[in-house]
C-alpha cells in the first residue's frame, strides 16, 4: 500500500556490484533459468545465437579486408576491379543480412523464454502454500508485488537479452579484429622530429587506451543510476497503485465528495516520482557528456590514430581505411560498456528488484522464526480441536476462555472478542496462516473444513466460477447453483449465472457475502470456520443462512468468531477471546502486526 506523505521518501539503497547482494540475486535468476525443464530452448536459442554472431563477425572481418582493394581500385582508377569489388560487396552485404534478420528473431526469442521461465517461476514461489499472505506482511518487500512480477520481470528480461547479446557480440569482434588491428600496425615507423620509433601494435594500444578511459568515465559518472532506476521503479509503482486504488473506489469517492482530497493525495504521490524523474534527467545528462563526447570524437580517432603511418608511407589509402575501419572496430568493441552504461545500470536495479523479491519469496517462512509455533496436527475423531491455544501477536498474545475446546459435528460455537484483541489472528491461526504461539490445532481431513474471511474472494469469471471455487466450473449444475442462491434471498442473480463481470465492483458486500455462504452449500464442508461475516450480513439474510445450515447441513459444525456485540441466538456454545499484552510476542512479522 502506498504511504501518502508530502515529502519525499529517503532515497533507495544503491545496489552493490561487487557484493554478496549482488551474487545472491545474480544466482537465484541463474537457477531460474537452469533449473528449469524446458531449458533445452533457452539454450538452444542462445547456442544459434552464438552461431550467428560468430558468423557475423566473420563477415564483419571480410567487409573490413573489402576495403583496402575497393579504396586502391579507385585510387588507381581501375574500373574493372572497381566493378569486381562491388561483386564482392553484394555477397558479403547479402549475407550480413541474412545474419542480422536471423539475429533479430532469434534476440525477440530470447526475450520470450526469458520472461515466460521469470514469470512463471514468480508465479510459483509468490503463490506458494502461505506465501503471498505472509510477503504482504513482511514490510516494504510486499508492497506492489504486481510491480515486480509483471514488469519488472519484463523489463528484466529485455534487459538481459540485449546486453547479453551485444556483450557477446562485442567480445567477438574484438576478438576477431585485434589481431587484425595488431597485424596492421606491424612495421610501421612512427616519426618524431628526428627520431623514428617502432611501437608492435601501437593502434591496439591507442584503443585500448582510448576506450579505457572513456569506460572509467562513464562508470564514475553512470554509478548513481543505479540507485536512481531502483526507487524509479519504486515510485512508478506507488503512482500505479494509487490510480488503480482511486479508480477502484470512484463510486465511494463520488458519495463523499472526496474528488478534491484524492486529488490531492495523487498529487503528492506524483511529486515523489517527479523528484525521482529531476534525478534522473540530471544523471542521465551528466553521463551523456561522457558518451556523447566519445561518440563525437570516435569519427575522427581512428583516422587520427592511423595518420602517421599513412603520411610516412607505410600505408596506402586504402590500407588507411582498412586500418580506420579496425580500429573502429575494436574500440566499439571496448566502448561497448561506455555506449551500455545508463541500461547495465538500469539492469542492475531491474535485477535487484526482481532478484531480492525472489529471494524473500524464500526466506519468507523464516518470519517469526525465533517465536514458538502453534503445534498443528489431524484429528482422530470426527471433532476439530483447540488444546492449550495461545496465538502470539506482535503486542501479545490471545488464547480462548476454555484451555481445551472441541467441537463435534453439528456444534455451532460463537467466539466473541473486543475490537483489536486478536479476532483475525486467532482465525488465521486454525486455517494454518498465523504459526506463532503455543498450544496444539487439531483439523479433520482439509478437504472438510472451510474458512470464510470477514472480506469474501470473489474471483474473475462468472457467477458458475465464483459458486463452484475453488472446483472446476461445472462441478455443479445450474440447477444446484440457482437453488443455492434462491435459499439464500438471490435467486435474483440466475439469470446472470453465465455472465462475466467485475462481481467484486457490482454487488455490494452483503450480497458478496451471500455468495460466500451460497458457494459453503454447495460444497457441504463437515466443519466452518468464519471471521465476522456473519456479524455483517443483515438479521433477514442471517436467520436464512441458518435455516439453511439447519436443514441442508444439520452436521456441519459452525465456529463463528465475532465482536462482543454479536447475535448469540442461533449458537449452542459461546467463547470470549483473552487478550494478554504481557503475553509471548511475535517480534520479526515485520510492520503489519495483522491483529486487529
Amino acid at each position: 500500500m502506498t504511504k501518502d506523505a508530502s515529502t519525499r521518501p529517503g532515497p533507495v539503497a544503491e545496489p552493490g556490484w561487487i557484493s554478496r547482494e549482488f551474487a545472491r540475486e545474480a544466482l537465484t535468476l541463474g537457477q531460474v533459468l537452469w533449473g528449469s525443464p524446458e531449458r533445452g530452448v533457452l539454450i538452444g536459442i542462445w547456442a544459434a545465437l552464438i552461431v550467428v554472431i560468430g558468423a557475423t563477425a566473420y563477415g564483419q572481418i571480410a567487409l573490413n579486408a573489402w576495403n583496402q582493394p575497393f579504396y586502391d581500385a579507385l585510387a588507381r582508377r581501375d574500373s574493372e576491379g572497381f566493378a569486381h569489388q562491388l561483386g564482392v560487396f553484394a555477397v558479403i552485404a547479402g549475407a550480413l543480412l541474412v545474419l542480422n534478420v536471423a539475429q533479430t528473431w532469434l534476440n525477440q526469442m530470447s526475450r520470450v523464454e526469458l520472461r515466460r521461465r521469470l514469470t512463471r517461476d514468480l508465479f510459483s514461489q509468490w503463490l506458494a502454500p502461505k506465501r503471498a499472505f505472509l510477503l504482504a506482511g513482511a514490510g516494504d518487500i510486499g508492497v506492489n508485488p504486481d510491480q515486480r512480477v509483471h514488469e519488472d520481470a519484463r523489463h528484466l528480461s529485455e534487459l538481459t537479452t540485449d546486453l547479453g547479446v551485444g556483450l557477446l557480440q562485442a567480445a567477438l569482434l574484438l576478438v576477431c579484429f585485434i589481431g587484425v588491428l595488431w597485424g596492421l600496425s606491424k612495421g610501421v615507423t612512427l616519426h618524431f622530429w628526428d627520431k623514428s620509433v617502432v611501437i608492435p601494435g601501437y593502434m591496439v594500444w591507442s584503443a585500448l587506451f582510448y576506450a579505457g578511459a572513456a569506460s572509467l568515465a562513464s562508470w564514475l559518472v553512470g554509478r548513481p543510476l543505479v540507485g536512481l532506476n531502483a526507487e524509479h521503479y519504486a515510485r512508478e509503482s506507488d503512482m500505479r497503485f494509487a490510480l488503480v486504488h482511486v479508480n477502484e473506489h470512484s463510486e465511494g469517492v463520488a458519495v463523499y465528495r472526496g474528488e478534491a482530497e484524492e486529488e490531492q493525495k495523487l498529487g503528492r504521490t506524483f511529486d515523489r516520482l517527479l523528484v525521482v524523474l529531476r534525478d534522473l534527467v540530471r544523471a542521465t545528462t551528466n553521463l551523456s557528456w561522457v558518451t556523447a563526447g566519445y561518440g563525437w570524437f570516435t569519427i575522427v580517432a581512428p583516422i587520427v590514430v592511423a595518420a602517421p603511418a599513412f603520411f610516412s608511407g607505410d600505408l596506402t589509402l586504402g590500407g588507411l581505411l582498412m586500418s580506420a575501419g579496425a580500429f573502429t572496430q575494436v574500440q566499439q568493441s571496448l566502448r561497448w560498456f561506455v555506449d551500455n552504461a545508463g541500461a547495465i545500470a538500469d539492469w542492475r536495479a531491474t535485477l535487484h528488484r526482481v532478484g531480492a523479491f525472489r529471494l524473500a519469496l524464500l526466506e519468507v517462512d523464516k518470519i517469526g522464526e525465533t517465536t514458538s509455533r502453534i503445534e498443528f496436527g489431524e484429528a482422530a475423531s470426527e471433532r476439530l480441536v483447540l488444546d492449550e491455544l495461545q496465538v502470539s501477536l506482535p503486542t501479545g498474545s490471545v488464547r480462548l476462555s476454555e484451555r481445551h475446546v472441541e467441537a463435534p459435528r453439528g456444534a455451532r460455537i460463537l467466539i466473541v472478542g473486543a475490537a483489536r484483541s486478536g479476532k483475525t489472528c486467532l482465525f488465521r491461526a486454525i486455517a494454518g496462516l498465523w504459526p506463532w504461539g503455543s498450544g496444539r490445532i487439531e483439523l479433520p481431513l482439509p478437504a472438510r473444513v472451510m474458512f470464510m474471511p470477514k472480506r469474501p474472494f470473489i474471483p474473475d469469471g462468472d457467477l458458475r466460477q465464483i459458486l463452484a471455487y475453488p472446483g472446476p466450473p461445472d462441478a455443479f449444475q445450474d440447477e444446484q447453483l440457482l437453488a443455492a442462491l434462491t435459499r439464500l434471498g438471490l435467486g435474483y442473480l440466475g439469470p446472470d449465472l453465465h455472465r462475466s463481470a467485475r462481481w467484486d465492483q457490482e454487488l455490494t458486500h452483503e450480497e458478496q457475502l451471500g455468495l460466500a455462504f451460497a458457494r459453503l452449500l454447495l460444497h457441504k464442508p463437515d466443519w466452518v470456520v468464519v471471521d465476522e461475516a456473519i456479524e455483517a450480513i443483515s438479521p433477514e439474510r442471517r436467520d436464512l443462512i441458518f435455516e439453511a445450515l439447519a436443514d441442508e447441513l444439520p452436521s456441519t459444525s459452525l465456529i463463528a468468531i465475532g465482536g462482543p456485540h454479536a447475535d448469540a441466538s442461533h449458537y449452542n456454545r459461546i467463547l470470549r477471546l483473552v487478550f494478554d499484552p504481557k503475553g509471548p510476542r511475535l517480534a520479526s512479522i515485520g510492520e503489519k502486526p495483522g491483529a486487529k
